[in-house]
């Protein structure tokens, strides 16, 4: 007994250092795919108050996407979104909106072309995006989501492509003029049973320009109709799989085939609502109740829901907000420990969607996004910082770099190249 017990030891060290040095090893070659792979995130929303000479994406923002954030995480490319909530179907409304888009069009091209064109550029094709990457500078690309402020003039999709933007949404949350959004499933309430005549021209229009049309908010019969319209493959920028997580935002199996059969392609959202509902809900309770015993000493009081926040005056907003972070920092450490009982949605949770989905309709479908700054964040890829633990979750379960490859970028940059070959043909007839 006396001598197994050494020999016991002995073996359990040699197994511990094989762990080990596997373990080292794995993170050597997950390291070395994310250097050679093009990273590309998809869905970023931005606040035109961070693209100013003062405060701006060079520093070390609480945004989840900065340039600095962007070089410590290995990610590439980031598409900054111009967005615009759902209003009235109305003038002032539709020119409301277009003030906003157009403001954060002019701030993303000043980050461009003003603040920072030593570190960034904009591009608007894979090449484009190839050569300022092999410049060794970082790449930022344009979505819309919602197509709202086109309002009832046509010309605006044509003036959004050339202020850069390479997809749209129709929708966000609620109908548009142009098609219903996915949120008419929840009283199954519907405006145009998926898209209105204007709705259909408008796709027309982005085949013929070459911008993809986004489906991640509009309603399924949307997205059918679309499909069946559109010349051109599709996207959806920033969907998880219904399979998985039953929410109206996420597409179900038929919606990932007819994607497949279009030759489009899903970027799996990091959204954690939208990953798994119940442990996010199980998780997320757990920390506001932290959060409202805490801010009680402080006398704070946390709103219901983001339709509360939105309700009051600016300066209210902000200065609740600002609150907010101290309550947040104040509660780390409790947080922190709730983890160890009440997990929260992660990066292998992430990954579970991606994994259904290649299985589903094929890995040449399916993409990366995270929703930063617009609600996104995981453990483990809560900013831009973190982008490499998912290329390493990627490796642990056996995807190849080629396969990391298409689906952290190629598969994106290849349905950009067929929708702007198909606007090339259509512009020729």
């Amino acid at each position: 007994m006396k001598i197994l017990k050494p020999l016991l030891l002995c073996l359990l060290t040699v197994l511990s250092a094989n762990a080990q040095t596997a373990d080292e090893a794995l993170l050597a070659k997950a390291k070395e795919i994310h250097d050679r792979v093009i990273t590309i995130d998809t869905h970023n929303d931005i606040d035109v108050e961070n693209f100013t000479a003062e405060k701006n994406y060079t520093q070390d923002l609480d945004s989840q996407i900065t340039l600095p954030k962007m070089e410590k995480g290995g990610l590439d490319v980031t598409w900054l979104i111009v967005y615009t909530g759902q209003e009235e179907l109305n003038e002032e409304g539709y020119q409301t909106a277009y003030e906003t888009a157009i403001s954060k069009f002019e701030a993303i091209h000043r980050l461009v072309e003003e603040i920072a064109p030593d570190q960034i550029q904009l591009a608007t094709t894979s090449q484009e995006l190839r050569d300022i990457l092999a410049s060794g500078k970082k790449v930022a690309m344009i979505g819309v989501e919602n197509g709202y402020p086109i309002g009832t003039d046509i010309s605006r999709v044509e003036e959004f492509y050339n202020r850069g933007a390479r997809y749209m949404s129709l929708s966000h949350n609620g109908h548009s003029q142009l098609c219903d959004s996915n949120t008419g499933e929840e009283d199954d309430v519907w405006l145009h049973n998926g898209l209105s005549d204007l709705g259909k021209e408008v796709i027309k229009e982005m085949n013929r320009l070459g911008m993809m049309i986004d489906i991640s908010h509009p309603s399924k019969e949307s997205m059918r109709q679309m499909i069946e319209l559109s010349k051109a493959p599709i996207i959806a920028s920033h969907s998880s799989a219904r399979g998985l997580c039953n929410h109206s935002r996420n597409l179900d199996d038929e919606q990932l085939q007819w994607l497949k059969g279009n030759g489009g392609v899903i970027q799996t959202v990091a959204f954690n609502s939208y990953v798994d509902m119940e442990k996010h809900k199980l998780y997320n309770d757990a920390v506001q109740q932290i959060y409202r015993k805490v801010g009680e000493k402080m006398d704070f009081v946390l709103v219901d829901g983001w339709d509360e926040l939105r309700a009051m005056e600016e300066d209210e907003r902000k200065a609740w907000l600002v609150k907010y972070e101290q309550v947040k920092e104040l509660s780390a450490p409790q947080v922190e420990k709730l983890k160890e009982t009440v997990p929260p949605v992660d990066v292998a949770d992430f990954v579970d969607h991606i994994d259904y989905m290649v299985e589903k309709i094929g890995i040449e479908h399916v993409g990366i996004s995270s929703d930063f700054d617009g609600g996104g964040g995981i453990e483990d890829w809560m900013d831009a910082s973190e982008t490499f633990n998912i290329t390493l979750e990627l490796v642990k379960r056996g995807y190849t770099e080629d396969q990391i490859a298409l689906l952290w970028g190629e598969n994106l940059l290849r349905v950009l190249d067929e929708v702007q070959e198909v606007a090339q043909e259509l512009q020729k007839s």
